[in-house]
């Protein structure tokens, strides 16, 4: 298969859509915290609450649970996908991980760009009152940071996967169903 028919066949997919759009919902919420808070720090996903050096945010918790999802894991999910859909089978192993590494840092690097030209707006929150730095969008420094825990997002998808698997046995087990269904 050709790139164009593998990118539209990537495009009709249902498993690209739920990583999409569950990943910009996940990468949201924090969002939407600090909007109807009024404040720029949410007590447990900004640990440690100080910025380490310029390039780690003080926010590093909330950091490795969204960017596990959005950009990274779905950009990871994509690039699988598409990988597959241009062998016309599954790819397994070492290629995997790579299809997954390329679509991971590939739509960080398209979200990093849409954040720099945010960033360069100066649209400011509603936490920017009281002398806090208040735009809403990421400063650049932060960058490399986000693609490093975009490389590490490759595995997201292994562990949401693993996650489900546990939970749906979990519920077979209490609910007195067979695992055949």
């Amino acid at each position: 298969m050709n790139l164009l028919r593998a990118a539209k066949a990537t495009l009709r997919s249902k498993r690209f859509w739920l990583w999409q759009i569950s990943g910009a919902i996940i990468y949201a919420i924090p969002v939407a915290i600090r909007f109807i808070t009024k404040s720029g720090y949410i007590p447990i996903l900004s640990l440690p609450g100080f910025w380490v050096s310029h390039y780690i945010p003080g926010n590093l918790v909330e950091k490795f649970l969204v960017n596990a999802f959005f950009p990274g894991g779905a950009g990871g999910v994509a690039g699988e996908l598409l990988g597959s859909n241009y062998k016309n089978e599954p790819v397994k192993g070492k290629a995997k991980y790579l299809s997954r590494l390329g679509g991971a840092l590939l739509q960080t690097a398209a979200w990093s760009a849409f954040q720099y030209w945010g960033h360069s707006l100066m649209i400011l929150g509603p936490w920017s009152t009281g002398g806090e730095w208040g735009n809403i969008f990421e400063h650049w420094l932060v960058f490399p940071f986000n693609f490093t825990l975009a490389a590490l997002s490759v595995f997201t998808p292994d562990v949401v996967h693993f996650a489900k698997s546990g939970l749906v046995k979990a519920y077979r087990k209490l609910s007195g169903r067979s695992a055949k269904g």
